[in-house]
């Protein structure tokens, strides 16, 4: 589950679920399609990819057994969630219940540990309320002075079509992401964009897809990726050109992969 797809649905009054039911098939195509760029840079320069030593099926085994646990919480949380067993707020409680069973099973939460872990919640769900709150504030001052409206009326009044207006909002989120991270793009700008994109007949949920991918993809492309720096702050002895140069192949691939979405609705809304 996306953060941000979850603010994206509260600030759209749009169902979270389906939301993220709607993300599965873009998901699993990322990574195919992130596969396949790896192994293309492998084949055409073999020694650019750094090499592990290969580990035994035998050695493979032993290793799955330090993740059961967590897979299997996982499997548990997003299949009742996906199957219909749970809203998003039950599925976050029942994610915790099940990581603190498993915790304290393994003897790997004591009393210190669940005094940090509760502290910890706490600021992250204060900081992310404190987010939506100050969205919804925003979201109502839109309203009230019209500027949806407004921006709809100019966008649908260029004459550049549906698909053309669709695509100066994704160039628009692309240059944000040189900018600013991605909650503070879907909070300020989906009050503005949400109702010029179903003006024009856009599916919300598709579009929810498709704005969490593209604002994702502004955090890391050239030439003011917000991520790479982030990722330069934490390796140090890697310049900004390497950098760059290493996420590039994949800003190609997922700049693809967002034309495929457009091209294709029905694999963001069929299941």
């Amino acid at each position: 589950p996306s953060t941000v797809l979850a603010v994206y649905g509260i600030i759209t009054q749009q169902d979270i679920g389906k939301l993220f039911v709607a993300g599965i098939i873009p998901g699993l195509l990322a990574i195919a399609m992130h596969m396949i760029t790896i192994a293309i840079i492998g084949r055409v320069r073999p020694g650019f990819l750094p090499a592990g030593p290969k580990s035994s099926w035998a050695e493979r085994t032993t290793a799955l057994r330090d993740v059961w646990s967590p897979l299997l919480l996982f499997v548990f949380v997003i299949g009742g969630l996906y199957g219909g067993l749970f809203i998003p707020t039950e599925a976050g409680a029942v994610g915790a219940v099940g990581a603190f069973v498993i915790g304290v099973a393994r003897g790997k939460l004591n009393g210190q540990g669940i005094l940090q872990s509760l502290l910890q919640a706490t600021r992250t769900a204060a900081a992310v309320f404190t987010v939506l709150i100050g969205a919804l504030c925003f979201g109502y001052f839109l309203t009230i002075t019209q500027t949806p409206q407004h921006v709809t009326t100019f966008l649908t009044g260029l004459g550049i079509g549906a698909y053309g207006v669709l695509a100066l909002i994704l160039l628009m989120y692309l240059v944000l992401g040189c900018l600013m991270d991605a909650m503070a793009m879907i909070i300020l700008t989906v009050p503005i964009v949400f109702p010029v994109v179903t003006a024009l007949g856009f599916d919300p949920i598709w579009f929810g897809v498709i704005i969490v991918m593209t604002v994702e993809l502004g955090l890391i492309h050239p030439p003011v990726g917000m991520n790479v720096f982030v990722i330069k702050s934490v390796i140090k002895d890697v310049n900004m050109s390497t950098i760059f140069v290493g996420v590039l192949p994949f800003v190609i691939t997922d700049l693809i992969r967002l034309v495929i979405l457009i091209l294709f609705p029905l694999l963001a809304t069929w299941l």
